[in-house]
């Protein structure tokens, strides 16, 4: 049997989905939104057919990166509160069509799903990590592949030049002198994505950008200068972990057992 684990971005499904069923019901009641939950994880099961499937929540505490950089996700609207108490019955009702969900405490979502991702890449195997997040572009690659379940495409390599004009692996760097609004990240002062991703295309890392700041004329190469530091630890925000300890076992997520 070929082996393609879907890896759930499980809050981003969540969230998406709650949001939508609000937008078009009245009231909020949480039976509908474990209904259509449920509903969505199966569709994304149907289309995407994979042997193995995981759904990865946030654990408990907070990650490195808050200790980081302590505006990281500041400006984040908090979770309707509705819903959160419903996330227990979500992950038991996930379950009941056979796919199991795991946490890491102090650890983002993001990086045990980036974690997952290379060990089954090492693997030989294919994996799908099925978000609208951004930040896993950056993974990309021959078995890794990203899919945006609610607009029904792949997120290629394709995709991200053509939005980002710049490479999959250059992302981290992108947004590192751009910033991500989306996690509160400001990035460096001046620099938005048109000219980040100029200075990408003409010196092909954030480290060779930082070198030549001295060289970069005007008054952009004198800012970038000044703001070294910050670039790098928005950098260091930006790149997703892929080391976490997580003890697991494949099998326990193969379907149909």
């Amino acid at each position: 049997m070929s082996v393609h684990v879907l890896i759930v971005d499980a809050l981003n499904l969540i969230r998406r989905v709650d949001a939508a069923r609000r937008d078009h019901t009245a009231g909020s009641g949480t039976g509908s939104s474990i209904d259509a939950c449920v509903q969505s994880l199966a569709r994304a099961l149907n289309e995407c057919a994979p042997s193995h499937a995981v759904c990865v929540f946030e654990g408990k505490g907070s990650s490195f990166r808050a200790a980081l950089y302590p505006g990281y996700k500041a400006g984040r609207t908090p979770m309707p509160v509705d819903l959160e108490e419903s996330l227990p019955a979500i992950r038991e009702a996930f379950l009941g069509i056979g796919v199991r969900s795991i946490e890491v405490d102090a650890v983002e979502a993001d990086d045990v799903i980036a974690t997952l991702a290379t060990k089954i890449e090492a693997g030989k195997l294919r994996a799908t990590i099925l978000s609208t997040d951004k930040i896993f572009l950056q993974l990309l690659s021959d078995r890794i592949r990203v899919r945006d379940h609610f607009g029904k495409k792949e997120l290629d390599q394709a995709y991200v030049v053509e939005k980002f004009q710049v490479r999959s692996t250059q992302l981290a760097d992108l947004l590192a002198l751009a910033g991500d609004p989306t996690n509160s990240i400001p990035g460096v002062p001046s620099v938005g994505r048109k000219t980040a991703a100029g200075l990408l295309q003409e010196y092909g890392t954030l480290e060779n950008i930082l070198a030549n700041a001295p060289q970069i004329k005007g008054r952009l190469g004198r800012i970038i200068a000044e703001h070294k530091d910050d670039a790098l630890v928005f950098r260091r925000l930006m790149l997703l972990k892929k080391d976490i300890n997580l003890g697991l076992n494949l099998m326990d997520f193969r379907l149909g057992r």
